[in-house]
């Protein structure tokens, strides 16, 4: 791996600064296994500082010779309104570094770009998700320096920006991240080792890459659903099916020669997560059974899978078919109904408010909080759901919203659409409360859930739910009426049918989303449920010591 001295130092710089915590969730799903036939990745983005803003990275011709650069942590409150044309990393808020230049294709495809870029026009969806290395685990130190000695310039940012401009298929995601890292190394600027789900309507891949050169990637069953949950969860591989299984051409090498791995063990018995990021997180690992029990209940529970398990399976099948809306229940989940319920207890408050300002700690018997899926400080929530049979520009749909998925509301946007309403593009984190940012107005309802979660968040379920059946039964007739005119030649009539539903309903949601915050504020502002006296409930006048003061 070949690196000039400047660009280590800038590199080592930029790790110095970088103490951003990045915690998401994601699941992939095969399309036997969805009730439409489609496939599904998610990604809650958990970020505590992420630019939320939503950009439409435009399709491009480039000319012979053109060079495509290479930026570590380019999604760092940068301005890609104009992009490619005119983008200065320099002067972003951030700690933005050009770190080098490849050969640019002769087209490169349009994209979703906002905290991580997640779909593009021919329907690849991506996410990703931020593991770790316990160092107090074997080989956590070793590992920590040899991906340190070996630190690259590829970081999660620049795979999947890269991969979307190119790639027409998941595998082609997979085959252009790896030659990436295998060239130019992986940099763990973006936190460490990364997981990502890749899909196009036919296949679902798990991705994960470790360190220097070294990356895995398993094609997940038709049939079969995943989760990962800020740790790497591949373990034992066939490195002979080339159908299902690639990978880094140093993964089986390189522990060899560390010393990680007798030489002696068969490669298919190799537990690659653990040898290369160990990590036995109860922060993961609770995350990781329970989405894998509410999709395959009697199969957890048969298998003694219970919430202590260090490892669970890499994939289920489901028993019943999902649909979109029971991906989301699993995004917006807080263990209701289980030991580890967030709406119950002290910790919850008089009103059984799941929502915490902290996190679990890394081992049980100093754990505070639970860490649910479902999280205050979530940026987005992305469900990028693909349709094979449908043509290219129409097959991907992003369902996509912002804030914590319990109190948030999702609409459909396509990467080929011509623009994004403006609240996709306004405001930051860092500045004050806008009525014209969509980020702040889903936080703004979230916020106000708070102020009696229990009453409220059955308000915003009625509220919401309505408006999503009628997405979900029409967002499909959409896509097949465009399709029919696509095909037909009308090209043009289907894209614009396309642009102006897409556009049109995320406009009318986020008015919606305006109305249903200062709903709520008047309704449960000052303790009160429409200005009508609420008292506590007794259980929590006898927990918090209060009594009426006799006369």
């Amino acid at each position: 791996m070949k690196k000039s001295s400047l660009v280590k130092l800038l590199v080592v710089a930029l790790l110095l600064v970088y103490s951003v915590s990045f915690t998401c969730t994601i699941l992939g799903v095969g399309n036997k296994a969805m009730a439409d036939g489609s496939t599904v990745i998610t990604h809650n983005d958990d970020s505590t500082s992420a630019d939320f803003r939503l950009w439409k990275i435009p399709a491009a011709d480039w000319p012979e010779g053109a060079m495509r650069d290479i930026v570590l942590d380019g999604h760092n409150y940068v301005d890609y309104a104009n992009f490619p044309k005119s983008v200065e990393y320099d002067k972003s808020r951030g700690n933005v570094i050009v770190v080098g230049q490849i050969p640019q294709v002769p087209h490169t495809y349009s994209y979703f770009h906002s905290r991580y870029s997640f779909m593009n026009e021919k329907g690849v969806a991506i996410s990703e998700s931020t593991g770790g290395i316990d160092r107090s685990l074997p080989n956590g130190e070793a590992l920590r320096k040899y991906f340190s000695d070996n630190e690259g310039i590829i970081d999660c940012w620049m795979a999947q920006d890269i991969a979307l401009e190119r790639a027409a298929t998941a595998k082609e995601a997979v085959e252009i991240m790896g030659a990436l890292i295998e060239e130019h190394g992986w940099s763990n600027v973006g936190g460490g080792p990364e997981s990502m789900t890749i899909a196009d309507g036919k296949d679902v891949w798990l991705f994960e890459a470790y360190g220097a050169d070294l990356w895995v990637a398993i094609r997940i069953p038709d049939n079969a659903f995943t989760v990962t949950a800020n740790r790497m969860v591949i373990m034992e591989v066939d490195p002979d099916d080339k159908a299902n299984v690639m990978y880094a051409k140093n993964l089986f090498k390189t522990a060899v020669e560390q010393g990680w791995v007798s030489p002696s063990l068969p490669k298919n018995q190799w537990k690659l997560a653990e040898i290369y990021s160990p990590n036995n997180s109860l922060y993961a690992t609770r995350r990781e059974w329970r989405a894998l029990s509410l999709v395959a209940p009697k199969f957890m529970e048969e298998n003694g899978y219970d919430a202590h398990q260090l490892r669970y399976p890499v994939y289920v099948i489901p028993e019943r078919p999902l649909t979109i809306q029971d991906i989301w229940d699993i995004k917006a989940d807080y263990y209701l109904g289980t030991e580890y319920d967030l709406t119950q207890g002290p910790a919850a408050g008089p009103w059984g408010d799941p929502i915490r300002y902290a996190n679990s700690s890394k081992t049980e018997p100093t754990a505070t909080w639970e860490r649910s899926i479902n999280m205050h400080r979530t940026c987005y929530l992305h469900v990028g759901q693909t349709k094979a049979w449908l043509p290219d520009p129409i097959k991907g749909i992003s369902w996509y919203g912002y804030g914590a998925p319990d109190t948030t509301y999702l609409v459909p946007l396509w990467a080929s659409m011509e623009s994004l309403p403006l609240f996709y593009k306004t405001g930051s984190r860092y500045e004050e409360f806008r009525r014209d940012s969509g980020w702040w107005v889903a936080s703004y309802v979230q916020q106000m859930a708070e102020l009696r979660y229990s009453s409220a968040i059955e308000n915003i379920r009625a509220f919401r739910q309505p408006k999503m059946d009628m997405l979900y039964t029409v967002t499909p007739q959409v896509q097949e009426i465009a399709a029919q005119m696509y095909r037909s030649g009308n090209e043009e009539g289907a894209l614009e049918l396309i642009h102006n539903f897409a556009y049109q309903n995320a406009v009318a949601m986020f008015s919606e989303w305006v109305k249903l915050g200062d709903w709520l504020l008047g309704n449960y502002a000052l303790g009160y449920n429409n200005f009508r006296s609420t008292p506590y409930p007794q259980w929590w006048n006898d927990l918090i010591g209060f009594t009426t003061p006799q006369r």
